[in-house]
């Protein structure tokens, strides 16, 4: 513990973002103050859950509140709590600094964005929570002692480059952070924050539903104290007494999620949403549900309008709250919502669970299980009846969380059928317009008997790879799948409303089949096949180190060769994944197909049946083999050598 005052300089970012603040990008600086309750209001979930946890803990959760003072001639506004409070060493962690290894590339957006509304996003994006306050102040403190600590921290600072850190002997436990307020502005929305009517209207709109009581002073009108003291005897006292402040609370503190639907508006749910979430645009869907009988519950959920900032991060957290009979018990309960719905909001209020329920036990209980089925299904309806009755939000929903949801294919088997009604993929057929299987299927060739699809980095590497090209010439519609977890699903869901899925990339293909069997050119294909007999054994010897087979191809129309994989093999893009990971993988042989009808190809065979010991027939094997990895967008295992191989036979053409 230090025991003198500190002075510390803010990071290059972060000061420029508290300028960027400062100065005001968001209109609407009322939300400071619902960061601030927000804020409380977790410290107080935190004490009460805590208390439950440690039976020694020194801590007084005897009145649990929240209190918000207005001194008007000083112009400071306090949001004080007695909640868990912070240690020094979190005051320096979590205030100190703003900790978000997101800051540059934030910034670099802010000062790119075009509009107003396009920066106010990105603000709500990075969450900047309690550094909202400089947009109404110009100098902060924040007092507070961390419950069962007897020392407290005193933090300070007026926005610009530096703050201190001090200990503070007279802390009482919780947090107070006081703002000394700007002069009103009300042409840049600067309103007076010192006026109590405005206080109270900021509470009512943003913080209604906090479960916490809002405690603030209301003082009488001296008129009032006035008229009161010319109706008795006392008056003198009866004035003294009604002009004395009072305490009043500006909350209903009734949890909205136990309130009727037609009680509730939308502006109510979408400020539930934005305290509980801390983001700062409206949820694109709200969920509500509630099961009685032999296990009742209550849950408010929320799907997202955009995806937050950490859903691909490994630490992220998932954001369904967990409440018993309206004590919060946990936030980020992953027992209740799988990883791939992690980017929905809310909370369930258990009425028949333990208040001091550990997780490891919530990943055993049967009630919570039954809890989970049901959420995730009431979720996954939500997002079919967003598919069919509002297409433009479901388009929104697919753009930010499609590859997330897709997560659940390989390992929610009970839920998959429902999953994969529930995706659109872009395709060959329209580079704009994303197609559902149902709608793939529907519009199928007349005898097509399966769903042909490809995984790649990109889409352009997709449309240009060699094995498109029957397909193509053929017309058939083939699903493009760039995402990386399309390379895990496609593997584990076989078929889809009777018809297999069939990669492209993968195992032998003969379009014919697909059709009426043309014997003239059965006939053609197996003529081909005597006659580049002995050429194939000998590329599949010469080549052996690379590939398990060379055969020739029905899916090349231009290219002269393609790798393929066999049906189960794992994709070079797959392993990629797991090397990512660090995850080695064995490696697995490919087969080198060619397309007897180019001119390189039957040259070659030509070629080797005038003299098959030519080392430069095995070169031209080489070359020919990576020249089929690098078309596909592959990596070749020795690229100084085909340059040097390449350079060879150019210099020879000069």
């Amino acid at each position: 513990m230090t025991t003198g005052i500190e002075t510390f300089e803010f990071q290059v970012e972060a000061r420029q973002l508290l300028q960027l603040m400062i100065h005001s990008i968001y209109s609407n600086k009322d939300v400071f103050l619902r960061e601030l309750v927000s804020n409380a209001s977790d410290a107080l979930d935190k004490l009460r859950l805590e208390s439950l946890r440690d039976g020694n803990l020194e801590a007084d959760t005897s009145d649990l509140h929240i209190a918000i003072e207005v001194d008007k001639e000083q112009r400071t506004l306090t949001v004080r709590d007695n909640g868990i409070g912070m240690s020094y060493d979190e005051v320096v962690g979590l205030i100190g600094t703003i900790a978000n290894s997101g800051t540059a590339t934030f910034l670099k957006e802010l000062r790119e964005s075009k509009d107003a509304a396009a920066s106010q996003d990105l603000i709500g994006q990075f969450g900047v929570g309690f550094y909202s306050s400089f947009m109404v102040a110009d100098g902060v403190t924040l007092l507070t002692r961390r419950a069962g600590e007897a020392q407290g921290t005193r933090w300070e600072s007026g926005g610009e480059g530096t703050y201190t850190i001090a200990p503070a002997d007279d802390a009482p436990q919780g947090t107070s952070v006081t703002l000394r307020l700007k002069p009103e502005d009300t042409e840049d929305a600067l309103y007076d924050y010192a006026s109590p009517w405005k206080i109270r209207e900021i509470v009512k709109r943003y913080s209604d539903f906090i479960t916490w009581p809002i405690r603030m002073v209301v003082e009488t009108p001296p008129k009032a104290a006035a008229d009161a003291a010319e109706d008795g005897e006392d008056a003198g006292e009866d004035a003294a007494a009604q002009a004395a402040p009072e305490v009043e609370t500006v909350n209903s503190m009734k949890a909205l999620w136990a309130r009727s639907k037609g009680e509730v508006t939308d502006d109510e749910y979408h400020e539930f949403y934005k305290h509980i979430s801390h983001d700062w645009n409206n949820p694109l869907e709200t969920i509500r549900m509630q099961a009685e009988g032999t296990f009742e519950y209550q849950s408010l959920l929320f799907i997202p309008s955009h995806a937050p900032q950490d859903l691909y991060m490994r630490d992220r957290k998932r954001g369904v709250q967990l409440y018993v009979k309206r004590v919060f018990i946990m936030d980020d309960c992953e027992a209740l919502m799988p990883e791939y719905l992690r980017f929905v909001k809310g909370v369930v209020d258990a009425a028949d669970l333990s208040l001091n329920v550990s997780r490891e036990a919530l990943q055993q209980d049967r009630q919570i299980q039954l809890m989970r089925r049901r959420l995730v299904k009431k979720v996954l309806s939500t997002v079919k009846d967003m598919m069919s009755g509002a297409p433009e939000r479901y388009t929104t929903f697919w753009k930010e969380f499609g590859p997330v949801l897709k997560e659940g294919l390989p390992g929610d088997f009970e839920n998959r059928e429902t999953i994969l009604e529930l995706c659109s993929f872009a395709t060959t057929r329209d580079a704009e317009e994303p197609v559902t299987l149902r709608q793939y299927v529907e519009r199928m060739k007349e005898g097509q008997q399966h769903i042909y699809f490809m995984t790649g980095e990109s889409r352009s590497i997709v449309e240009s790879s060699p094995h498109m090209e029957a397909f193509r010439d053929k017309g058939f519609e083939v699903l493009v799948l760039t995402d990386p977890i399309d390379e895990l699903w496609v593997d584990a869901v076989p078929e889809f409303d009777g018809k297999q899925l069939r990669s492209i990339a993968k195992g032998q293909v003969d379009l014919d089949t697909d059709g009426e069997k043309d014997e003239e050119a059965e006939a053609e294909r197996e003529r081909r096949q005597q006659d580049y007999a002995d050429l194939l054994s000998w590329m599949t010897t010469t080549l052996s180190d690379s590939v398990k087979e060379v055969r020739l191809s029905t899916r090349l129309t231009t290219s002269p060769a393609c790798v393929v994989g066999d049906t189960h093999d794992i994709t070079p893009q797959l392993q990629n994944i797991y090397k990512a990971m660090g995850q080695e993988l064995p490696e697995v042989k490919r087969t080198l197909e060619l397309n007897p009808t180019h001119p390189l190809v039957s040259g070659l065979r030509t070629a080797y049946g005038e003299r098959e010991d030519n080392t430069g027939l095995a070169e031209t094997a080489e070359l020919l083999y990576g020249m089929a990895l690098l078309a596909e967008g592959g990596e070749l295992t020795d690229p100084a050598r085909f340059i040097k191989l390449v350079a060879g036979r150019l210099e020879k053409t000069l």
